[in-house]
């Protein structure tokens, strides 16, 4: 048409379901800062968790009572051989003079003698963080692999204790029961069953 200018077009309304969006959108960031999401805001000083500690083993209760270890005889203090005269030999090896009797039986592949055994002080054990502990409570050094064992133990679920039942308790430790270099138990032949009474002759 001759005469008329063309009328440049303008963007069209926006939708009902673009308006929705767009309100969706802004609440939900409105949200997210009012909660202070630590992904996209830190927290602040006075909200901060501190640092974490080293992880400890657990400590003992006090009526937590265990009967001595089951050592073979004259063997314990290892101190006796194994003093400042006698130098750490901390290569693992076959043993082939002291202690040639004990075959690692328990994880061999990845562990051996000092990975239980203190270097420095071989009248304690040590955890694999280098803590010490008293063969006494060997149970510590245990459950740092068999944790659910070491928790039913404590209840009293798994190995042996005596005393009261609403009082002070004796429990057997691990090495009681598990020779804690191989502690598997042994294949043990079957019994044959009881005599019943109308055998008996």
């Amino acid at each position: 048409m001759h005469g008329t200018a063309s009328i440049p077009r303008l963007n069209p309304p926006l939708t009902n379901n673009v308006r929705l969006i767009l309100l969706t959108v802004l609440i939900s960031a409105g949200v997210l800062v009012a909660l202070r999401v630590p992904l996209l805001l830190p927290h602040p000083p006075e909200h901060r968790l501190p640092p974490a500690k080293a992880t400890s083993l657990p400590p003992v209760p006090g009526d937590f009572a265990v009967p001595p270890p089951p050592f073979s005889p004259e063997i314990f203090p290892c101190s006796q051989c194994h003093n400042e005269d006698q130098p750490t030999n901390k290569k693992r090896r076959k043993l082939k003079m002291e202690h040639k009797d004990i075959v690692l039986q328990h994880d061999q592949e990845h562990r051996w003698c000092l990975d239980c055994h203190d270097s420095d002080n071989r009248d304690q054990l040590r955890s694999a963080s280098g803590e010490p502990i008293k063969f006494e409570e060997s149970f510590r050094l245990c459950g740092q692999c068999h944790g659910d064992k070491l928790r039913d133990w404590r209840i009293g679920i798994h190995g042996k204790r005596t005393g009261e039942w609403n009082g002070k308790k004796e429990y057997l430790l691990c090495v009681h029961c598990h020779n804690p270099h191989s502690p598997k138990f042994k294949p043990v032949a079957p019994m044959p069953p009881p005599v019943r009474p109308e055998q008996i002759r």
